[in-house]
């Protein structure tokens, strides 16, 4: 097994990133979705890496095996946006997933965010299980702050505090 490092995004990762996401929304998940209907992929610099959000990725041997970010929704909070982790280095073995949100957290800790808030899918079972293992509670809709970027395959949403208020 290679090494796998987590670093923030930067530019020239853009087809990677696509790379990743992609199959994993159309083959995986059946999502019809394409580049062009996910804006926020052709600027990520201004889109997440602006206020107190940010974006990283896993890399091995030169190429993106996973993506996460965060985007600033303002009053201390930001959403969870693009976790995809490539099939073949999920799991425990890898800890990609893991490591992506630990990067993610330390920022937000860093940046003293007060919650992360994120929207998922019911089909992302797997999904539901590692954001309830790592400190994310199940929400409803109706509890998600009016600014909160839904889209709109979003049937299921988590939030997890990071300080006590």
């Amino acid at each position: 097994m290679s090494d796998i490092a987590i670093r923030a995004f930067k530019a020239g990762d853009e087809q990677g990133v696509i790379d990743v996401i992609l199959p994993i929304q159309r083959e995986e998940f059946g999502v019809d979705i394409t580049a062009a209907d996910q804006p926020d992929l052709a600027d990520i610099p201004d889109f997440y890496q602006s206020g107190m959000g940010g974006f990283w990725i896993a890399e091995r041997d030169g190429e993106i095996v996973g993506t996460i970010s965060l985007k600033d929704i303002g009053n201390g909070e930001a959403a969870l946006r693009k976790m995809f982790v490539a099939a073949e280095v999920r799991g425990k073995e890898f800890g990609v997933a893991a490591r992506l949100l630990d990067a993610l957290t330390a920022h937000a800790a860093a940046v003293e965010l007060k919650t992360i808030l994120l929207g998922t899918t019911d089909k992302f079972l797997a999904a539901h299980r590692f954001y309830e293992k790592n400190g994310f509670s199940e929400i409803a809709a109706e509890e998600l702050p009016a600014n909160f970027p839904r889209m709109a395959v979003d049937t299921k949403f988590y939030r997890r505090r990071l300080t006590k208020y």
